[in-house]
C-alpha cells in the first residue's frame, strides 16, 4: 500500500498560506485587545481628571493601572481559549506527515500566539508608552488623538503592576484553580458517558481506570507551555519585577502537588513513548533566554531612571550626588506657546496666572535660539543608554559562556565512565569476532583435510 501523497503547489502551499494568514489575524486580535485597553485607560484617566473628589484624582493612576491590567488579563484568558482551538484545527488542516512534525508545528503556533497575547501589553508599557509623546506645545498625535504618556516618575511602576496582575493572575487563577476544577469536571462527564449496569463490574479496578480521563498524545503540552511562559515572566522583565522568582517558587510548590493529584487520581496512566529530546521546546527556551538579556538591558537603560541619574551624578553634580537632579531633569514651557484649543480650560485654577510650567524632558527653553529642541545633555544620556545596553549584553553573554564552560552538559566522571564502557564494549566485540574468525578458520581447515583424505 502506497503512502498518501499531497502535491506541493496545489496541496501544501495553499494550506500553509491559509495557516500563516490565520496566525497573523489572531496576532492582530491580541494587538486590538491591547489597543482597547489603552483606550480604556485614557478614558478612565480623563474621567478621574474631571472628578471633584480629590482622593480619587490622586489615586487615579493606581486605580486605572490595576483595573486596566485586570481587564487585559480577562482578554488574555478569552483569547487563549480561541487560540488553542484554532491552532489545533490549523495544524490538522496542514496534514503533516509525522507526529513530531505535527507537535512542532502546533507548538510554534501556540508559543507565538501566547507570547504575543501575554507580553504585547507589557512590551508596550516598557518600551513604547510615552516615548514619542512630544512636549506640551506640540503633542504627537495619531489619528488626531494624543498619545498616552507616562507619569512624571516614569512607567516602571505601571510596568511592575502590569507584571504582577498578569503573572499572578495567570499562575494562581488560570493554572492552579483550573487544574483543580477542570479535570474533575471532565472526569464527571466521563463517568456519565460510561455508566455500567452491573454493580459488581463497577467495583473492578480496570473499570475505574477506564473511566479516568485519557491523557492523549499531547497530554504534557500544556505543562511545557506553562513552564515556558513562567520562564518568560522570570527572565524577560525580572529587572522590573524582582519578586517574580519568589512568586514562581510558591507557584511551583503548589503546582507539584496539584499535578501529582491530577496525574494520579484524574487521568489514566500515560503511555510512555521514546523521544530523542524535548523537540522545539529547547530551542524556544534558548531564544527566550537571549531575548531576556536584551529586554532587561533596555528596561534598565530606557524604562528606569538609572542611566539619567548616573550621567547627572558623573557629569553635572559637583559632589557626585543627586542633589538638584529633579530640577535639572525638568524643562520649561512658556504657557503663551500653547496651540489654539490646547491651553487649559481654567488658566486661573491655582488662583494666579501661570507663565511657565515644567515637564520632564531635556529641551531648550522658549528663550533659546532653537526653542524646545533637545539639549546636548539629552543626547549624552541617549548615548549612555545605548552604551549600557551594549556593555550589559556582552557582559551577560560572557558570563553565560563562562558558566557553560565551568559546568559542562556531561560531568567529567560520567564522560570518563562512558568512554570506559565504550572501550570495554569494543574490546569484547573484537575478542568475540577474533574467536569467531578462528573457529571459522578451523572449520575450513577441517573441511579441506576431510576432502584431501577422501581423495
Amino acid at each position: 500500500m502506497l503512502e498518501p501523497y499531497i502535491p506541493f503547489w496545489s496541496g501544501k502551499v495553499p494550506r500553509y498560506l491559509f495557516s500563516l494568514t490565520m496566525v497573523f489575524f489572531l496576532i492582530s486580535l491580541a494587538l486590538a485587545a491591547v489597543i482597547g485597553v489603552i483606550v480604556y485607560r485614557i478614558s478612565v484617566l480623563a474621567a478621574f481628571a474631571f472628578n471633584e473628589n480629590i482622593m480619587l484624582r490622586k489615586s487615579a493612576t493606581l486605580i486605572t493601572s490595576i483595573s486596566a491590567a485586570t481587564l487585559n488579563l480577562l482578554c488574555i484568558m478569552l483569547l487563549n481559549l480561541v487560540y488553542a482551538k484554532v491552532a489545533n484545527w490549523l495544524t490538522k488542516m496542514e496534514m503533516l506527515r509525522t507526529q513530531s512534525e505535527f507537535d512542532d508545528s502546533l507548538s510554534l503556533k501556540l508559543i507565538l500566539l501566547q507570547f504575543v497575547n501575554y507580553f504585547s501589553s507589557i512590551f508596550y508599557i516598557a518600551f513604547i508608552k510615552g516615548r514619542l509623546a512630544g512636549y506640551p506645545g506640540d503633542h504627537a498625535k495619531i489619528l488626531g488623538f494624543r498619545q498616552e504618556e507616562c507619569e512624571p516618575g516614569g512607567c516602571l511602576v505601571e510596568l511592575c503592576i502590569q507584571l504582577v496582575v498578569i503573572m499572578l493572575g495567570k499562575q494562581f487563577i488560570m493554572n492552579n484553580i483550573l487544574e483543580i476544577i477542570l479535570p474533575r469536571a471532565m472526569r464527571y462527564m466521563q463517568r456519565l458517558t460510561m455508566r455500567t449496569a452491573d454493580d459488581e463490574a463497577r467495583q473492578k479496578q480496570w473499570v475505574k481506570d477506564y473511566k479516568l480521563i485519557p491523557m492523549g498524545p499531547n497530554g504534557l503540552f500544556c505543562e511545557y507551555l506553562e513552564l515556558l511562559l513562567q520562564f518568560g515572566f522570570l527572565t524577560i522583565f525580572v529587572a522590573a519585577f524582582p519578586l517574580a522568582p519568589f512568586f514562581a517558587l510558591i507557584n511551583n510548590i503548589l503546582e507539584v502537588r496539584l499535578d501529582a493529584d491530577k496525574m494520579i487520581t484524574q487521568y489514566r496512566r500515560p503511555v510512555a513513548v521514546r523521544a530523542k529530546d524535548i523537540g522545539v521546546w529547547f530551542s524556544v527556551l534558548d531564544a527566550v533566554a537571549k531575548i531576556a538579556i536584551l529586554t532587561n538591558a533596555f528596561v534598565i537603560a530606557f524604562t528606569s531612571d538609572f542611566i539619567p541619574r548616573l550621567v547627572y551624578a558623573l557629569t553635572q553634580s559637583a559632589d557626585r550626588t543627586l542633589a538638584g537632579y529633579i530640577d535639572y531633569s525638568l524643562s520649561e514651557f512658556n504657557t503663551a506657546d500653547f496651540a489654539n484649543g490646547t491651553e487649559p480650560d481654567n488658566p486661573l485654577e491655582l488662583g494666579y496666572p501661570v507663565d511657565v510650567c515644567r515637564y520632564k524632558d531635556y529641551r531648550e527653553p522658549a528663550t533659546a535660539a532653537h526653542p524646545y529642541r533637545h539639549t546636548q545633555h539629552h543626547w549624552h544620556v541617549f548615548a549612555a543608554r545605548l552604551a549600557f545596553v551594549v556593555v550589559f549584553e556582552n557582559l551577560v553573554v560572557a558570563v553565560t559562556i563562562l558558566i557553560r564552560w565551568l559546568i559542562p552538559d556531561v560531568p567529567q566522571d560520567v564522560l570518563e565512565k562512558s568512554r570506559r564502557e565504550k572501550y570495554i564494549r569494543d574490546h569484547v566485540i573484537m575478542e568475540k569476532e577474533l574467536e569467531r574468525a578462528k573457529l571459522h578458520s578451523q572449520e575450513e581447515n577441517t573441511d579441506d583435510l576431510v576432502k584431501d583424505i577422501n581423495m
